[in-house]
């Protein structure tokens, strides 16, 4: 737009004459006297003036002045036009005041020239030529020069009517031009802006003719305003008029006009205001805590303008919050939201002015997830002050600064891989993890790596573990395994091997200390899943051990065998478990079959199909450890029909807390045999094994394996003698602190003396004897025989039995188990060794060990049976095991003996099995004695068929090198070594 200002008018005075004084002459040259002045006078009032009359008497006299004129004639009687008079008033103005005689010389002539032009030039020649004689020769030139630039610039600058005018153009609502134009074009003057500043910032300049950009500065909060332009220009010099000063009858003197003010103003039309609001957000919080609310502090600027107030109030704008999310990991920034992008919730807010505001806390953190504010300023909601708007606001999507994070969840689901397993199996466990409260959040496009751990508990007890949120206190860690998630999925965790039978649950749980300091703010918090959940569960199922003993191998045609079956292994609570809907009942039953007659034993393997095989009978024991008596009544009597092999198998189908076990048919234990009527008799032995130990008070007894024919009316009678201290010679020629009752022995078998007990510690040494019906002396143990002293102790002390695989075929597993009694020192651990031997004396040393496991000892942390690696011998052969506990600090505390009783493993090509002569038949009858417990599996005609197939001397040479090397032999068995019950049964 063109806005002009008003011309300013020149304005015009008659001043008021002073009081009158004769002029004086000023600067310049010549003299009254001679050829006439050549310069300037000194008016009245002090300023230089110059004559306008040629030829005029001087003034001398009573001279008064100035008075200012626009109108003025010659003496000549012409008058001066107003070019006239305006280049007079400029060159006087500018340079009448000069003390330089030649300006004021040449300001003469210019006065003349102009003023009194008939005078100046009526000598015949250019008036400038015929009056510069009054200056010296020298002088000449440079005021003709002065003269010359006099006339030029008077030319040019003259103003008969000089003007300034201002005028203003916007080109928006703050950017505009002031032109300042100006007659004279070498007007300059001071221009002072209102609401407006120069480009300099500054609201007043010096300015002469041109276009000059110009800025509004409006007052804070209006909402409209105006520029305006003021200019004031000096005028000296400018404009048609003189100062005139007049002598009465004498010629009169001129001056430059006093100066008078040149003034422009200039205004704009009123400028409507508006203002562009602008908004920046900073999140309260980066990471916000499911359930909380999300904060965010909002920043109030302004890019345009002020903030405009009406009646004295800031204007109210109201601005949008929209909150977008969630996502799975931070939002690429960009002008505008995704479509369809998800929003978590809106918010307003009133702004009534820049500054920093608190967004509603109305949207609630529900899930995980990055969430970025976007603030918007709609003009159109506006209302009635929306045109104060300059327009619409909206900032970018996906600001770091507008997000916040809700952290996720982790969690998983397990789910144990093997259900059912055995001792020393290694398991796994399957977890699918996920977020439970939404996505799994991204850093740069990957998952955030959260690291699950795992826990295999050994539940207390043999029942299945309670689902529970708390661990029981009472489960032991058998191992622990983490798996780092590279997000949601399924992942299959490192082995875990379970040690020992019984349940095993895992645990899984996530902790925040756990993982890396670069992804703990982005979850949520720690996290475990509960305890005992089924699915995450495994039964490590207990090995069944079902022994059995035979009381006779021989048992005749139409007879009854005897079995005693040792059920062991079994969770002390089987078979009650009914099921709990995801683990199944116990199984109730154990089946003894008894397969037969085979016609040789040697059909009898361990692989041997049962399907089709012969069966006498079934007998159904629970399943229950115990030891269960099975043949002694008409319900469960076996009584063979015909002659040859029998083997009784036990077999337990399993359950989910019990392996399915099965005897083996090679188990010469439980084999019998229906043979025909042996027509021999046989010498009567006896061999006795008494308990080894028993404690003050504890009731123990001895056993006597009597073999032979035995006469009728033969009787067995066990004495006892002390205690004695250890380390003394035995001593039984004193009375006998315990004598059994008269036995009655039919037959051959096993006889027992009946429970005693010792009141005080030491050694008690017991004598069996043999009697026939006179009472004669038939056999007699001797003091101090090894296998016939026990042991009493007051208390409780550290003890090892051991009990070795006897026999094994050439490339099958052996093994040696130690039961362990008594208080058991904190570190203790078991290793086991095996010895091959070459001779007849027991050889254990380092040349002929064949087997160990002293680089794996066996941690023994309580009392039980500890068990072997398995091994196969290479050889066949006889071998000797040796046990060693170990203390915490690698000493040993127990060794076991080379050679002991049920520490030899004999190697065989084929399973061992009875021996008979072509010749003889096995006896047809043999005895049914015995008592609870184990019985002796190798019946008194077995031992008689041996002795009279040459078996005694095998026995012989064995009793007799072991009983020398315990140095002690007995006069009638003629150097026979004392062995167990057990070991014979072995052999």
């Amino acid at each position: 737009m063109l806005i002009s200002g008003l011309l300013l008018a020149l304005t015009i005075g008659i001043g008021t004459a002073p009081a009158a004084h004769a002029a004086t002459i000023g600067p310049g040259f010549g003299s009254v006297d001679d050829v006439g002045i050549l310069g300037s006078y000194i008016g009245p009032d002090g300023t230089q003036v110059y004559c306008m009359d040629l030829g005029a008497p001087g003034p001398w006299g009573n001279t008064t002045g100035p008075v200012t004129v626009s109108d003025l004639e010659s003496q000549s009687g012409s008058r001066l036009t107003e070019t006239d008079l305006a280049k007079l008033n400029y060159v006087m103005a500018k340079w009448g005041q000069s003390g330089d005689p030649h300006v004021t010389a040449a300001i003469q002539l210019f006065v003349w020239s102009i003023a009194d032009p008939v005078h100046y030039n009526q000598h015949g020649m250019s008036g400038d030529d015929y009056y510069i004689t009054r200056a010296p020769a020298a002088n000449r030139p440079q005021i003709l020069a002065n003269l010359a630039q006099m006339r030029a610039e008077a030319n040019a600058n003259h103003a008969v009517n000089p003007q300034v005018a201002l005028s203003i153009t916007m080109t928006d609502q703050y950017a505009g031009t002031l032109t300042v134009s100006a007659s004279p074009a070498s007007l300059s003057g001071t221009v002072t802006l209102t609401n407006a500043v120069f480009a300099d910032g500054q609201s007043s300049r010096t300015l002469g003719p041109g276009s000059f950009p110009i800025t509004g500065t409006p007052v804070d909060g209006v909402p409209s305003y105006q520029i305006e332009a003021a200019a004031s220009v000096p005028s000296s010099g400018l404009g048609a008029r003189v100062n005139l000063y007049d002598t009465p009858g004498s010629q009169r003197l001129l001056g430059g006009a006093s100066p008078m003010g040149l003034d422009a103003h200039a205004q704009s039309p009123v400028i409507e205001l508006d203002f562009q609001p602008t908004i920046t957000t900073q999140v309260s919080s980066r990471f916000v805590a499911e359930g909380d609310t999300f904060r965010d502090q909002v920043t109030v600027g302004v890019s345009k303008g002020t903030w405009i107030h009406l009646d004295g109030k800031p204007i109210p704008v109201v601005t949008t919050g929209t909150l977008y999310g969630p996502f799975d990991e931070q939002p690429t920034e960009a002008d505008t939201a995704p479509t369809g992008a998800p929003i978590a919730g809106v918010v307003e807010l009133e702004l009534t002015g820049t500054g920093s505001y608190a967004a509603p806390e109305t949207i609630t953190a529900t899930e995980s997830g990055f969430y970025t504010w976007v603030w918007q300023i709609d003009k159109r909601a506006q209302g009635d002050v929306a045109k104060y708007l300059t327009d619409s606001f909206t900032d970018r999507f996906g600001q770091v600064a507008e997000t916040s994070i809700v952290p996720f969840q982790p969690i998983a689901a397990s789910k144990a891989n093997q259900r059912l397993v055995v001792p020393g199996d290694a398991v796994t466990d399957t977890i699918t993890v996920s977020s439970s409260n939404g996505v799994w959040l991204k850093i740069d496009g990957e998952y955030v790596p959260v690291m699950f751990e795992g826990t295999a508990y050994q539940v207390p007890g043999t029942l299945p573990p309670m689902q529970a949120p708390a661990i029981d206190p009472a489960a032991v860690p058998v191992g622990t395994v983490t798996v780092t998630a590279t997000g949601p999925g399924t992942y299959t965790s490192p082995e875990v091997v379970l040690p020992n039978a019984g349940f095993v649950t895992w645990v899984w749980q996530m902790r925040l200390a756990s993982q890396s300091d670069g992804v703990r703010d982005y979850i949520a918090s720690d996290w475990a899943d509960e305890y005992g959940i089924p699915v995450e569960s495994t039964s490590v199922r207990h090995p069944v051990e079902i022994t059995s003993q035979l009381r006779e191998y021989n048992v005749h045609d139409g007879g009854r065998a005897f079995d005693t079956i040792v059920t062991s292994g079994f969770p002390a609570n089987h078979p009650d478990f009914t099921g709990d809907g995801y683990w199944g009942p116990d199984a109730k039953e154990v089946t003894h079959t008894v397969y037969g007659p085979f016609a040789t034993d040697t059909v009898l393997t361990d692989d041997l199909d049962l399907t089709d095989q012969p069966e006498l009978t079934s007998i159904i024991t629970p399943a229950r450890n115990g030891v269960y008596q099975i043949g002694y009544t008409d319900e469960d009597r076996i009584t063979p029909t015909k002659p040859g092999y029998y083997v009784i198998v036990s077999t337990f189908e399993g359950d989910d807390r019990v392996q399915p076990f099965q005897s083996s048919p090679a188990d010469v234990r439980e084999r019998f045999y229906v043979p025909e009527t042996p027509a021999a008799e046989l010498p009567v032995t006896v061999i006795t094994q008494a308990a080894p130990a028993a404690l003050v008070g504890e009731p123990f007894q001895d056993t006597a394996l009597v073999q032979g024919t035995v006469p009728e009316g033969a009787s067995l009678v066990f004495r006892a003698y002390g205690p004695q201290p250890e380390g003394e010679t035995p001593v039984c020629d004193v009375e006998p602190f315990f004598t059994s009752q008269q036995i009655p022995v039919p037959q051959a078998g096993v006889y027992y003396s009946g429970n005693t007990a010792a009141q005080s510690a030491g050694n008690v040494y017991w004598v069996e004897t043999l009697y026939d019906v006179d009472g004669e002396v038939l056999s007699e143990g001797k003091c101090g025989a090894p296998g016939e002293a026990t042991v009493v102790t007051n208390g409780e002390e550290l003890k090892v039995t051991t009990k070795a695989v006897p026999n094994v075929v050439l490339g099958n597993p052996a093994h040696d188990i130690a039961i362990v009694t008594g208080p058991i020192p904190e570190g203790t651990s078991l290793v086991f060794e095996a010895y091959q031997q070459d001779g007849d004396e027991p050889v254990c040393d380092a040349e002929n060990r064949v087997f160990d496991t002293l680089e794996n000892p066996i941690a023994v942390t309580r009392p039980g049976e500890y068990r072997s690696a398995e091994v196969v011998f290479e050889k066949i052969g006889t071998y000797y095991w040796i046990e060693t506990l170990l203390n915490a600090e690698g000493e040993s505390i127990h060794r076991g003996i080379c050679g002991a009783p049920g520490e030899t493993t004999t190697v065989s090509e084929v399973q061992i099995t009875p021996n008979y002569p072509d010749t003889e038949a096995p006896p047809s009858e043999l005895a049914q004695t015995g008592a609870n417990g184990w019985l002796i599996g190798l019946g008194a005609y077995g031992a008689l068929a041996l002795l009279a197939s040459g078996g005694a001397l095998l026995f012989g040479r064995r009793l007799a090198k072991r009983r020398e090397a315990a140095g002690f032999v007995r006069e009638e068995d003629g150097g026979e070594e004392i062995v167990t019950l057990e070991e014979l049964l072995d052999q």
